[in-house]
């Protein structure tokens, strides 16, 4: 989204924008808080919602808006931010809410004293067209002459704010000379998504408290201690995420190279497996068709199973060791689900290729199911150049079990079951949730 001096707003999917928010403008403005969601984006979520008219809109619905818009405004990095604002002036945007929230990041933002010094003529800019030129500067020369309170500085400007006195503080700030060479904020101060320290040296144990435990598991560790904890640290992370009521399935690469040798041995196959069992804690149906040689010790020790599974497994009976992803891909589309996952690490070791051309049949033999490949890595900076199995399939690699905080709506939102997932997960978030 490029704001040019003195040129137009340029941005290439305006038209996208647009159309969502007019078709839902509570679902689309949700959607920048998906964990994941790249800045640019949510800044364009949050020039068109204050860019839109409410009128028609019920008090439930303004309220929602109201907080996401508090929520990206100060979850964003000031930069971004601030260039969504100055378009709201280049587009002439003159609504109530709209000021309202030019007014509190303006004035209420926890940085404004440095943005104020650093970005001056911008955030004037922004105030200004918020309030009207006249009455802004009206609003600032009754402050300079003491005016703390008096019935036309409530209605012009204190109504809008939290605090009139720290307002009437930035305001003068606003307006007086400002620091040649003050370097503006970087750093958003409420961010939208969880900062998280990775790992300087990544380790099988290291990717996650789910994965971490199967690893031990699969390597022989003392199941009566290790089940419980597995069982705790699921529910921990799947505590307060709704229920999907869908039908989703997936095709589980349970391969020699998803179980991967030496140091890295289960590494890659435990965060898959622990994909599994999150999705079997949030969707109502779940369907697991597995191929590959580690199944059966993978399905035993998933005790989220049903008994019935675990003693057909226990009793000895075991799946090809090769990845036949296309095969499963067919088994797991019979049970008709709303969404099939494939979740695998990339190789396909039986008829190279093969997944690639089911998928590319599947539209000329009627089949509208959608069908997403979940890539299990290693680390963030795995090499994937000859880890594609289906290109034309939408992908997402994941390796840390922070990640499904946002691959869960990625999943889930190319379903239909998924839009009401993602609008109760997220309404969740931005009333302090969990989620």
């Amino acid at each position: 989204m490029v704001l040019s001096r003195g040129g137009d707003l340029a941005w290439d999917d305006a038209e996208l924008h647009r159309s969502a928010r007019l078709s839902d403008p509570e679902g689309y403005a949700l959607l920048a808080l998906v964990p994941g969601a790249l800045p640019w984006q949510r800044a364009r979520v949050l020039l068109c919602t204050l860019a839109a008219s409410q009128d028609g809109l019920d008090e439930r619905t303004r309220a929602t808006l109201a907080k996401v818009t508090r929520a990206l405004m100060f979850g964003l990095p000031p930069a971004y931010a601030v260039t969504a604002l100055l378009a709201l002036r280049r587009l002439r945007v003159n609504h109530k809410h709209a000021t309202r929230a030019v007014v509190a990041f303006v004035l209420e933002h926890p940085e404004a004293d440095a943005l104020i010094e650093a970005r001056r003529p911008a955030l004037v800019d922004c105030f200004e067209h918020a309030l009207g030129k006249a009455t802004a500067r009206g609003c600032a020369r009754l402050i300079a002459e003491g005016d703390t309170g008096s019935g036309r500085l409530r209605r012009s400007l204190l109504r809008f704010t939290s605090d009139p006195a720290v307002a009437i503080g930035r305001v003068r700030a606003l307006y007086a000379p400002g620091t040649y060479g003050a370097v503006a904020p970087q750093e958003p101060p409420a961010p939208l998504d969880q900062v998280v320290e990775r790992p300087p040296i990544v380790t099988p144990t290291n990717r996650g408290d789910i994965a971490a435990t199967l690893v031990h598991l699969y390597r022989g560790g003392p199941a009566a201690e290790l089940r419980p904890a597995l069982a705790g640290y699921v529910a921990e992370a799947t505590r307060g995420l709704p229920r999907l009521a869908g039908h989703v399935a997936v095709v589980l690469d349970a391969s020699g190279s998803m179980r991967g040798y030496g140091d890295r041995e289960w590494a890659v196959m435990s965060q898959a497996a622990a994909l599994r069992l999150v999705l079997a804690e949030v969707c109502e149906r779940l369907t697991v068709v597995e191929t590959g040689e580690v199944c059966e010790r993978l399905t035993v020790i998933e005790t989220a199973e049903a008994p019935e599974v675990r003693e057909r497994l226990t009793a000895g009976e075991t799946v090809d060791g090769a990845t036949d992803l296309a095969s499963r891909l067919l088994d797991a589309l019979d049970a008709r689900p709303d969404l099939v996952v494939i979740v695998t690490d990339g190789y396909e070791n039986v008829l190279p290729g093969d997944l690639a051309r089911v998928v590319a049949t599947l539209p000329r033999a009627g089949v509208t199911t959608p069908v997403v490949l979940c890539q299990a890595t290693f680390t963030a900076g795995d090499d994937l150049t000859l880890r594609d199995p289906a290109p034309q399939l939408p992908r997402r690699p994941f390796w840390h079990q922070d990640d499904f905080a946002g691959l869960l709506p990625w999943l889930f939102g190319h379903c239909a079951p998924g839009r009401d997932w993602i609008r109760t997960a997220m309404l969740s978030r931005l009333e302090g949730g969990r989620t």
